[in-house]
């Protein structure tokens, strides 16, 4: 099955075949005249005019979409997956009129609504597909991406760090093409809120667009800004910057944050996370940590069940710290490890520098050695 767009190279291709094709049309036809001309040769050249392009062209709902619903079918406005059996996915907004093509086929909209979630559902090719609720997963690896997307083992990790629920306020730095948004707002919904902030205008405008289309923009709000001058939030519950030099903006995120709120940042690279851990001494956060997630598959296959040949491995430290009382010495707050390196780096300087008394006294004609007090 091919598909061609309409346009003016079409008219010739279809005077000199017989096969059958989609062609795609916009769905008014009065600003298309080949479309007319379309429909007179599909009474000869067997042509199906096709309302709906490759990739998926809905009319707009009467109603907004939710990301899951309690239901047990599909409804119209329903975010919907067709799952193949060569594990491809399509993530879809439902409409009565809409249609989702496919290397398998065009799955009909008008089909699949009222079907049973996990059911299979049939191209107009005669393949089959589940139809299946998307998870926070899917909606994220679906993305049109700008930008690299924070990765999903990375995302939910960072949305369990932070403590976000429903009703949770959080910033967030650095919008991207909007994949780390989508999870801290599916975790806040419906009573919470993100605040996120994006300087480029293009990559703001692809991460509305991406919110849209999984029916989370409700529960974000998107800042065309620089965070130089701060952020568009105040007593917030978490602030997440995604930004190359966070430790700059520390300041920023301390008067953003309620009382003891909590921090994360992702950072590529070893140097940036030092730089950042110093900062975090000057703003007074503590209990500071910095990991990495390393996510290894399995193939299922039960006769034959083994690590898959792929491993996600490094793709981004995070660090995470909460704010604490500006009057607090930092030195009280530490981790264990550091309090104990830093006593060592005092004992050795303090030995270090009693060395260097001891040589001075000699050099100046004192005992090499100090005398001993005697005893009683």
């Amino acid at each position: 099955m091919l598909t061609f767009i309409l346009d003016s190279t079409l008219a010739g291709v279809l005077c000199q075949t017989s096969v059958v094709y989609w062609v795609y049309s916009p769905p008014s036809t009065a600003c298309c005249p080949l479309l007319l001309g379309a429909k007179r040769l599909s009474s000869t050249l067997r042509i199906r005019v096709n309302p709906y392009p490759m990739t998926d062209h809905l009319p707009p709902t009467t109603h907004d979409a939710a990301p899951l619903t309690a239901h047990h079918t599909a409804q119209a406005g329903d975010l919907a997956m067709l799952f193949t059996s060569d594990y491809k996915r399509y993530v879809v907004q439902l409409h009565p009129d809409g249609a989702t093509h496919t290397h398998l086929g065009v799955y009909w909209h008008r089909a699949l609504i009222g079907q049973t979630w996990g059911a299979p559902v049939q191209s107009q090719l005669g393949h089959q597909a589940l139809l299946l609720q998307p998870s926070l997963t899917d909606l994220m690896k679906t993305l049109k991406r700008g930008t690299q997307i924070i990765y999903p083992k990375d995302a939910a990790y960072i949305v369990h760090r932070l403590s976000l629920h429903a009703g949770s306020r959080v910033i967030e730095a650095g919008t991207g093409s909007g994949g780390l948004t989508t999870a801290l707002a599916w975790a806040v919904m419906p009573t919470g809120m993100v605040f996120t902030h994006e300087v480029r205008p293009d990559i703001h405008q692809i991460a509305r667009e991406n919110l849209a289309r999984v029916a989370l923009l409700p529960y974000v709000r998107l800042f065309l800004t620089d965070i130089e001058a701060g952020f568009q939030a105040r007593d917030v519950d978490a602030v997440f910057l995604d930004v190359r030099e966070p430790w700059r903006y520390l300041a920023h995120v301390r008067a953003a944050l309620r009382p003891g709120g909590f921090f994360a940042s992702l950072l590529p690279t070893a140097n940036q996370v030092i730089e950042l851990l110093a900062g975090f001494d000057k703003h007074h956060f503590a209990d500071v940590a910095v990991e990495e997630l390393l996510l290894r598959p399995y193939k299922p296959t039960p006769d034959r069940f083994r690590p898959d040949d792929n491993l996600i491995g490094h793709t981004g430290y995070l660090v995470f710290a909460r704010a604490i009382d500006a009057g607090e010495e930092m030195g009280r707050w530490q981790r264990p490890e550091r309090q104990r390196y830093e006593a060592r780096l005092r004992t050795t300087a303090e030995i270090e520098a009693e060395a260097q008394r001891r040589a001075a006294d000699v050099s100046a004609g004192g005992k090499k050695y100090p005398e001993l007090p005697l005893p009683g």
